[in-house]
């Protein structure tokens, strides 16, 4: 950041080298080693005033170096580094030259304050400055992080996390030499960002390490210590500490900080606080340091930290560790843990207990009482896959209390399931944690059991689930445990809202979220934004919407990082649904990125990511988001991602023709459907099904799936499923060769569809309705392309009709979904009728697409095959194929796909110009 200051003598500097100003101008640069007033001397050369002007750089310390005795006329610049290293003649050449500047001279001199002979003079003495001069003094700061993040991107490009950026910041202390110096360590990252732990694993920067080392070994062997004292604790610390931990006495201390300070090894910070210029560099400093004195030195460190308040545990427990005191380091260790846990800080927590129980010197008993801590943590916060692997191992420890073994097992089965995505291994080990602890722990057995309840996960059907909710429930009732009985209670809520039970929703009501535990607090958060989750799937938008913006912030307040996320996730699900697309594609890559490592959480934006890219004609990319090799695999994704997922497939096999492989996907999704029982969940999938299903000629198949869709949501609050049953009624009645039946049982749905609000289904539907009554029409015609032979309410009908196609088009291109709205013209253009009088008239430009070329164009640069693109527009996979190698030679284009870099210029103007003719 530019001060004012700056601005103000940099001005000045500026004016006199132009000439507009006679001067003289005299800046003093202060700034630490590797502040950068070399750079700064070097950029205030190349200023475009400085061309016409005499440039003189001098170098202190160099033997012999020295501006001219004469200068000539015109505006001069004359550079001094380095002054702190200046001889006695040099130092009295320049306070000549300083004492008596000639006219339209500047004059900008830099120098290491912690290296002058006399603290605050630059050149040993005070000066006589002349009226005439103006004198500035501009002292060099360390950089922000936004400064650093500049950087970053300057050395590394867009490849460095914010974490990384953060690490760097911290570890260099904001000295810009140390920043440059690290990044360029960690250049070489082929394929991959930046990240902390590259950060951390470049080291100490030779410069730096060299420099810092100098100082120390510059001070007397019996005042080092301090420089030790000061790296170890790594902090800047008061002179009382810095003397308990180095050892020295109250008088020896004060004279090794003054050498110290002095040489400058040692810099004073505020409030009388010492400690090295970079904290990078406490690293290079304890490398040094001999074994014992290492130790000694770390011990005092944990016995003073222990002093501070509020104590810092973690570094306690690094000293504890370092000095040697096992049974200290893991008392230190569990202290943070819980502290940081309590504060909401799982991560810091989590990280802690991985890399202490991931060491063989700790004991079983010990293990035995940090386990459940780490287990705690991770299934609240973010897990890693280290905990996965520690807790793993745990388990396994025959020699562990089964009470212990059954807290850990039921934290783990909870992260397999909900986190890492493997619900099979998820289900094993909450089976065994229930089994475990139904002696042992009762109250926690609850838990176990109320998680197996959850009908979310595929598998088991819905009366497995409701045996495990009651006796989860006679638990909590009887346990009178808090926690566990508001884990329960979020949980037979959740049930409820999954199934449709309308009396599900007053139980939401005795959730505690105003309890002063957070632990409960935290149960209390899970339920609100499980709940707003079985909202959006039932079609309750805004309910939904009220729910999660209490539950987001109730978790944040109680410190729930896991549940933040699945809620984040949940609210990019009521996006799609209600039709707030701008944006939300790169919402979804954003969360995907962010979540990499946790599948399950990640699996909500996937699935968003990939409808979006099925409904703009990304065919290929819509199939690698939904079930590509990193998609979650389909017998660890939750039943209504799954079915909603199958719905898409099933409609994209539809929509390439592909009947046999759409019937047997149907058939297969149904078929899971039926097993789970749960049928609410099936409205995003039983329209395609029936359609399938009904189209490969299966209709007894496709009247059997509206059959037990109807009963299985008969007494269920759910506007979606009902608004589903009846466009599955309409599917099934267009396939059985019931246009006019289809038509009004599309209108249903459509206005089922606009009242929840769901736009994209309310279109599609509307679409069908009128898809229905041209089809009615036309048969009334006996097939006739045209309109003439109809009856005259016939033909209102199809006037009617035609204009709801246009409608629906137009609706489809503003909502986003390019290929519905191509689809949707195609079949205007199947049923408009042509007018006899009027031949279309060829264009006068021979380079301009024509509209059906155009709309051939954006599918085929979408990704389309010939094949697709001929399915969706009507057309013959030929004509198709005529249509690109026209567009190709009209726009100049190498490839079908080089089209795309065509297409602003020719496709999408002349398409613009023709949707007003449809």
């Amino acid at each position: 950041m530019v001060t004012a200051l700056e601005l103000t003598w940099r001005s000045e500097v500026r004016g006199v080298l132009a000439g507009e100003r006679m001067g003289p101008v005299l800046v003093w640069v202060d700034g630490a080693a590797g502040m950068g007033k070399s750079h700064l001397l070097a950029e205030l050369g190349a200023l475009p005033e400085a061309a016409d002007a005499k440039r003189v750089v001098w170098r202190c310390g160099d033997a012999g170096a020295g501006p001219e005795a004469e200068w000539g006329p015109g505006p001069v610049l004359l550079l001094v580094d380095d002054v702190h290293l200046a001889d006695v003649e040099q130092r009295e050449r320049l306070r000549i030259l300083v004492e008596h500047p000639p006219p339209g001279s500047v004059v900008v001199v830099a120098y290491r304050p912690e290296e002058l002979p006399t603290a605050g003079l630059p050149l040993n003495a005070p000066l006589v400055y002349p009226r005439e001069l103006m004198v500035f003094r501009h002292r060099l700061k360390a950089w922000d992080v936004e400064r650093v993040r500049a950087t970053a991107v300057e050395i590394l490009g867009e490849g460095c996390t914010q974490e990384a950026i953060g690490t760097v910041h911290e570890r260099s202390g904001g000295v810009p030499q140390v920043v440059v110096d690290l990044l360029s360590a960690v250049r070489e990252r082929p394929g991959r960002a930046c990240t902390a732990r590259d950060v951390e694993a470049a080291g100490v920067p030779v410069r730096l390490a060299e420099l810092v080392l100098g100082r120390v070994y510059r001070l007397s062997p019996a005042y080092r210590p301090i420089a030790w004292a000061a790296a170890v604790l790594g902090e800047p610390a008061d002179q009382e500490e810095l003397a308990a931990v180095s050892g020295l006495g109250p008088e020896q201390c004060e004279e090794a900080l003054t050498a110290a300070l002095a040489g400058a090894a040692l810099a004073e910070f505020d409030k009388s606080r010492y400690g090295l210029h970079a904290p990078l560099a406490a690293l290079a400093v304890q490398a040094v340091v001999p074994g014992p004195a290492r130790r000694a030195l770390h011990e005092r460190a944990a016995g003073v930290l222990t002093r501070r308040q509020p104590v810092q545990w973690i570094a306690v427990a690094e000293h504890r560790q370092a000095a040697g005191q096992v049974r200290g380091w893991l008392r230190a260790v569990e202290k943070a843990a819980r502290v940081a846990a309590e504060s909401g800080r799982h991560r810091d927590a989590v990280a802690l207990l991985e890399q202490t129980l991931a060491s063989p010197a700790v004991p079983p008993q010990d293990r035995g009482r940090l386990a459940p801590l780490l287990a705690r943590s991770a299934v609240v916060g973010l897990r890693s896959d280290q905990t996965v692997e520690v807790l793993t191992q745990i388990v396994r420890d025959a020699a562990l209390p089964v009470a212990v073994r059954g807290e850990v097992r039921l934290d783990l089965g909870l992260m397999l399931r909900n986190q890492v995505g493997d619900f099979a291994a998820g289900w094993r080990e909450l089976e065994a944690a229930a089994g475990e602890l139904r002696q042992a722990r009762l109250p926690l057995a609850g838990r176990a059991m109320a998680s197996l309840a959850m009908p979310y996960w595929p598998g088991p059907s819905i009366d497995v689930h409701q045996r495990w909710l009651r006796e989860a429930t006679e638990v909590a009732e009887t346990g009178g445990d808090k926690v566990v009985h508001a884990a329960v209670l979020a949980n037979r809520a959740w049930f409820g809202l999954s199934c449709g039970e309308p009396d599900a929703w007053k139980l939401l009501d005795a959730l505690p979220t105003d309890s002063p535990d957070p632990a409960c607090s935290q149960q209390a958060a899970r339920g609100l934004c499980n709940a707003a989750d079985a909202a959006v799937w039932l079609g309750f938008y805004e309910r939904a919407q009220e729910l999660l913006s209490e539950g987001l912030d109730l978790a944040a307040q109680s410190g729930a990082p896991y549940t933040e996320h699945t809620a984040l996730g949940t609210r990019l699900l009521l996006e799609w649904w209600t039709g707030r697309w701008a944006g939300l594609a790169e919402r979804c890559e954003e969360f995907v990125t962010a979540t990499a490592d946790m599948p399950v959480i990640a699996s909500d934006a996937r699935m968003v990511r990939g409808l979006l890219a099925f409904t703009q004609g990304e065919w290929g990319m819509a199939r690698s988001w939904l079930a590509g090799p990193h998609a979650t695999a389909p017998e660890n994704t939750s039943t209504p991602l799954a079915a909603t997922t199958s719905g898409t497939l099933i409609r994209l096999a539809l929509a390439r023709q592909e009947l046999p492989t759409a019937a047997e996907r149907a058939r297969i999704a149904w078929a899971d459907m039926v097993a789970k029982g749960v049928w609410v969940w099936a409205a995003e999938l039983a329209p395609w099904v029936v359609e399938a299903l009904a189209r490969a000629g299966d209709v007894n198949g496709a009247q059997a799936v509206v059959r037990d869709f109807a009963r299985g949501i008969a007494d269920r609050e759910a506007p979606v499923a009902h608004a589903a049953l009846t466009w599955s009624r309409a599917a099934l009645a267009e396939a059985q060769g019931s246009p006019l039946q289809a038509a009004e049982q599309y209108r249903e749905a459509a206005s089922a569809y606009g009242a929840l609000p769901r736009p994209y289904a309310r279109i599609l539907t509307a679409e069908g309705a009128a898809r229905c009554v041209l089809a009615a029409c036309r048969a009334e015609a006996g097939g006739d392309e045209g309109v003439a032979g109809l009856r005259s309410g016939a033909q209102e009908a199809t006037a009617h009709s035609i204009t709801d196609l246009e409608t629906c088009a137009q609706q489809f291109s503003d909502l986003g979904a390019a290929w519905d709205a191509a689809r949707t013209r195609s079949l205007l253009r199947l049923h408009q009728p042509a007018d006899p009088g009027h031949r279309p008239a060829r264009s006068g430009h021979s380079d301009q697409l024509t509209l059906r070329e155009s709309e051939v164009v954006e599918l085929a640069v979408k990704g389309m095959t010939n094949r697709e693109i001929a399915a969706t527009l009507h057309l013959s996979p030929r004509t198709v194929e005529q249509h690109i190698a026209r567009a190709m030679r009209k726009t100049g284009a190498l490839s079908r796909y080089d089209l795309g870099h065509h297409l602003p210029s020719a496709a999408r103007t002349q398409r613009a110009r023709g949707q007003s003719q449809v």
